[in-house]
């Protein structure tokens, strides 16, 4: 067994108090993300772990980049036919998870993911890069099994060459969901494990606020 005992850290940088924070929640997550984006160091802030239920009963969480976001939603982009775009079909409740170790902070919102308009799916896929566009076309069936990684590197190198300049065209079965939040959860770190939670729950359109016990 391998011992991680020792593996702490002392978080004291900053603090989360009812007195201090806005009354909607998107407002605070805002603020926190434009703080990790000027201490980014070129790290991507916007990564999150988005959880789904799977068809086993379990759930997965896997990161995925966040594009857009809003009072509205927040936005990512994958191929619908993959293991996160089927399980979604099934359970459109999932989580998402985000978390900036130099803040000391963490955000978990749950919401309801919806595809996005056809339109918004357009406009990304034509904004990525070429090989980014071709990726999509070469791991059509994301998720299923590989006997060998050659193959689709075999894929994706006769793909370039017939799609070199040519328009590349964003397929039906890529696009995006947004994840409408019900609840967020605000965690920043505190002395002793003290941690400050702070929940925001959507009840009639309304933000409900609480602090958790840490």
């Amino acid at each position: 067994m391998r011992d991680l005992s020792n593996y702490r850290k002392n978080y004291s940088r900053d603090k989360l108090l009812e007195k201090c924070i806005p009354k909607q929640p998107f407002d605070l997550f805002n603020i926190w993300f434009e703080e990790s984006n000027e201490d980014s160091d070129n790290h991507e802030i916007n990564t999150m772990m988005l959880n789904t239920i799977g068809k086993d009963g379990f759930p997965k969480g896997r990161v995925v980049l966040l594009k857009y976001f809003s009072n509205k939603g927040f936005t990512f982009f994958t191929n619908y036919k993959s293991e996160k775009g089927v399980s979604i079909r099934d359970n459109n409740k999932v989580s998402l998870t985000f978390f900036w170790e130099r803040q000391e902070r963490q955000v978990i919102i749950k919401g309801i993911a919806e595809k996005t308009e056809e339109s918004i799916n357009d406009e990304y896929f034509q904004s990525r890069p070429f090989g980014s566009k071709v990726a999509v076309h070469v791991s059509e069936n994301q998720s299923s099994i590989l006997s060998n990684r050659e193959l689709i590197e075999e894929k994706f190198n006769y793909l370039s060459l017939q799609l070199q300049n040519k328009e590349i065209e964003r397929p039906n079965y890529w696009g995006g969901y947004i994840v409408k939040p019900v609840e967020y959860e605000f965690w920043q770190g505190r002395e002793n494990r003290l941690h400050d939670r702070i929940r925001y729950s959507l009840d009639n359109s309304k933000w409900d606020i609480s602090r958790l016990s840490p």
